[in-house]
């Protein structure tokens, strides 16, 4: 199956919630890898098994799955040539004691479930390994009665150990060792038998330090008086290790030589869980298992979207009277929900899912199902919104053959209208050449035509509640739906006079360009033009809109509408309304001020005053001026 189907339908959330009635790790793994099935065979299959489930929950029955664990990692260090330990031996006697528990629970349940109860027979009974597993540990550790060798070895290490802690008695009760002690008791450390002396003895005591403590005023150690049976002790722990291994090998030994039946055991355990959750996933939804076929006929009665609780009821049929079904409606009036909704319960249909719907119902097994739902427009390929979409339906249309269900949403949205519906209408015409069914929602009329005109086709409207502008999110098949736009603009409160004018364009696009003479727009710009002109008078700082950057008024507007400006010590001409004003001149200088300094240099207003005071030097300079140019 299509994997962007299955994520669009939201297929693995579905998937989650029924992975949440499974007991142990093996039904969610079985149902992690579960995929909807294009075989009728074996969805009737899977639905009977979840039907057979459901009967024994109604009849008050639970499979005896507690305690069931995954022992799968332990197959796997097995057939890695890995010795299990203790813990992993531990649960699978727990493993093995659940199986037979399931296989005696379902031997006599034929009556209920004939299906299920013939599975019980693929369980192999391996009840030996189990009481050999028992017998052999106890707890955390490998126990004494293992073997006579093992109950053996452990005798001389307690006869051992009591010898050493004789000793060490002795020691601790002997005066002449009371001025050495720390604490007088015996103390294990790193496995030996050791007494707390005190650090400024420990050279006065024969034997070796083990460790010292955490303060470092005492040292634990091992007196030589007890050095033989240490090490009669060392070589006796080191003969059990030995035999505790054996003892662990020989029990992983007696697993591997039936791997292969407590693989079936784990097989048949792991559907038992996944079926038992489905059963009770059906039990809380009140699920029905629908009537099946295999040539495109879907009938739903009061069908409920799995994702939402006490969503409103989908009837729904397709495929006996026509084969492509066009839903209108207004915006968010639930179209998408009733695509999502076809979609996703055929999905749980095909993977043996009872489904929330009245009896009666019935579902066809398609072989694909695509959908092309949603914006997959995206910057990184450059894809527009239309773009997406047809790229999406190029692909589907040539995987569609006639067992495949299409869902389309808003088929040929994103382009302009006329060619959007010429384009979607040409798509919809090739899929039912193919024979697909296909499902579309729009909202163009050419396409509502289209459909109302063709013969296998037919038309859907999502119901709208007229009076509170609240959808009902209800599809009505054989009506043709509107969006509604001019009813709820008009109760918005838009005027009259501009819902008769849309309505008109609707019918005929005779659109009413007479209503520019008479437009206060435009007299209000006329107006607001002659009011906002500025004549602009040497020495206004202006901002020249170019830059955003100041400049002064040399000369005032001509008839060409230009004014000549200083900007970065050049004159310059700029049409009026490429400046704005930012100070009038009046504002910046005291009246009578020579406006003529603003343009010229200050050396040049320096000279010509020193040349009015009779300056010497003046007269020199331009003396000196006047011979170069001769």
């Amino acid at each position: 199956m299509n994997k962007v189907t299955l994520e669009k339908l939201h297929y693995y959330e579905l998937k989650e919630i029924i992975k949440g009635y499974c007991v142990s790790g093996l039904g969610k793994r079985l149902i992690d890898k579960l995929e909807p099935s294009n075989n009728i065979k074996v969805v009737n299959q899977r639905l009977n098994e979840t039907s057979e489930g459901r009967r024994l929950l109604d009849a008050s029955y639970n499979i005896p799955l507690d305690g069931i664990f995954n022992i799968l990692p332990f197959i796997e260090k097995i057939e890695k040539g890995a010795i299990l330990d203790v813990s992993d031996l531990t649960m699978i006697s727990d493993f093995l004691r659940g199986c037979r528990k399931v296989k005696v629970f379902m031997k006599d349940k034929e009556g209920y479930a004939p299906t299920l109860s013939s599975y019980e027979q693929n369980i192999s009974d391996l009840k030996y390994i189990e009481d050999e597993i028992n017998l052999s540990v106890k707890g955390s550790v490998v126990d004494s009665n293992a073997s006579k060798e093992l109950k053996k070895i452990r005798r001389h290490i307690d006869i051992c150990e009591g010898k050493i802690k004789e000793k060490l008695d002795k020691f601790l009760k002997n005066s002449e060792n009371k001025e050495y002690i720390q604490e007088f008791f015996i103390s294990k450390r790193n496995g030996k038998y050791t007494i707390p002396i005190k650090i400024a003895y420990k050279n006065q005591v024969r034997g070796s330090i083990i460790e010292t403590s955490s303060k470092g005023t005492t040292v634990f150690m091992e007196p030589n008086v007890i050095s033989k049976y240490t090490r009669d002790l060392d070589v006796l722990k080191s003969e059990e290790s030995m035999e505790e291994y054996k003892i662990l090998s020989t029990l992983t030994d007696m697993i591997f030589e039936r791997i292969k039946d407590l693989k079936i055991n784990i097989d048949v355990i792991s559907e038992y869980d996944m079926i038992w959750a489905k059963a009770k996933y059906s039990k809380a939804i009140n699920g029905i298992k629908p009537k099946l076929n295999d040539y495109g006929y879907v009938k739903i009665i009061k069908g409920e979207y799995p994702l939402i609780n006490c969503s409103v009821p989908l009837d729904f049929e397709i495929g006996k009277n026509y084969r492509g079904l066009i839903i209108t409606g207004p915006n968010a009036g639930g179209k998408t929900v009733v695509l999502k909704t076809i979609g996703l319960l055929t999905l749980a249909v095909q993977s043996g899912f009872h489904i929330r719907a009245e009896e009666g119902s019935e579902c066809s097994v398609f072989k694909k199902i695509f959908v092309d739902i949603g914006d997959d427009q995206s910057v990184e390929n450059a894809l527009s919104t239309f773009s997406s979409h047809i790229k999406n339906l190029v692909e589907i249309i040539k995987e569609s053959t006639k067992s495949t269900l299409l869902l389309f949403d808003e088929i040929g949205s994103g382009t302009e209208p006329n060619e959007g519906s010429a384009i979607a209408i040409s798509i919809l015409e090739e899929l039912y050449h193919k024979g697909c069914i296909t499902i579309a929602t729009t909202h163009y009329g050419e396409i509502k035509n289209f459909s109302k005109e063709h013969p296998d086709f037919e038309n859907a409207a999502m119901e709208f509640e007229r009076e509170s502008l609240e959808p009902l999110y209800k599809l009505s098949i054989g009506k043709i739906g509107a969006s509604n736009a001019l009813y709820i603009s008009r109760k918005m409160g838009l005027y009259d006079s501009i819902i008769y004018r849309a309505r008109e364009y609707m019918n005929n696009k005779n659109y009413n360009y007479k209503l520019i003479k008479g437009s206060k727009v435009i007299k209000n710009k006329n107006f607001q033009e002659k009011e906002e002109v500025y004549e602009y008078s040497v020495g206004d700082k202006v901002i020249l809109l170019d830059n955003n950057q100041s400049a002064i008024v040399y000369k005032e507007r001509d008839r060409l509408n230009n004014v000549t400006i200083l900007f970065n010590n050049q004159f310059i001409e700029v049409n009026y309304k490429r400046i704005k004003l930012e100070l009038k001149a009046s504002e910046l200088y005291p009246e009578g001020y020579d406006l003529n300094q603003l343009f010229i240099e200050f050396k040049e207003r320096k000279l010509k005053k020193d040349i009015e005071r009779g300056s010497k030097k003046a007269l020199r300079k331009i003396r000196k001026t006047i011979k170069s140019f001769k």
